[in-house]
């Protein structure tokens, strides 16, 4: 039987690499801060930290963070995505891959943060969350940090409807050993508040 496809490759057909490229930079020229995620997750880190962006698309959130000093690890299922960050940083750390098998990837546990933005988490094969959160818990440090940014609802989803809750969520990542720390409802930190439709979520995983 073949592999459920995630719900970004039945959107975009895994050929959406150049143009959402080209629509971050036209929001760049804009004047338009695109580097909110990343300052965000500077702000949780201690100099030269091990990052891994997972669904890292473009990479235009480990490339930044690289900038700042960090050491950075890419994993997407889409190649068209992983070709440009592959063209604009062809020195950090892509990996190819299904996120279901992070641990099946070649990159060594022990990341001090590990990032699911960008609706990484609504966006994956129906049913394979929970394993997903599993693996993004197996792969960080003693005390290391899961941040996650999801819609949940359609006006923030590329999708007609949310496949996720945040009841749900959390109890995947109790499941795997996470406690809640922080929740926002923007990457500029903004209080969350029921209903706002979307959610930046800080989980740790526990010292011992």
């Amino acid at each position: 039987m073949s592999r459920q496809r995630d719900r970004w490759s039945e959107l975009t057909g895994g050929q959406a690499g150049e143009e959402y490229a080209r629509r971050f930079a036209r929001l760049a020229e804009s004047g338009h801060d695109i580097h909110g995620e990343a300052t965000f997750c500077a702000a949780l880190l201690t100099p030269a930290a091990r990052v891994l962006d997972a669904g890292c698309g473009t990479g235009r959130i480990a490339i930044r963070l690289a900038e700042l000093g960090h050491h950075c690890t890419g994993v997407d299922v889409d190649a068209s995505m992983l070709a440009v960050a592959h063209r604009d940083a062809p020195t950090l750390k892509w990996l190819l891959g299904d996120l279901t098998r992070l641990d099946t990837l070649g990159s060594k546990p022990g990341f001090d943060l590990a990032l699911a933005a960008g609706n990484v988490i609504p966006l994956l094969s129906p049913g394979t969350e929970s394993t997903v959160v599993r693996q993004l818990a197996a792969a960080l440090r003693p005390g290391g940090l899961l941040v996650t940014g999801m819609g949940l609802d359609a006006a923030h989803l590329p999708l007609p409807e949310p496949t996720v809750t945040l009841t749900e969520f959390d109890h995947w990542c109790t499941q795997a050993g996470l406690t809640l720390r922080q929740r926002y409802a923007t990457w500029n930190g903004d209080p969350y508040y029921e209903g706002c439709g979307y959610a930046v979520s800080v989980h740790s995983r526990p010292t011992t």
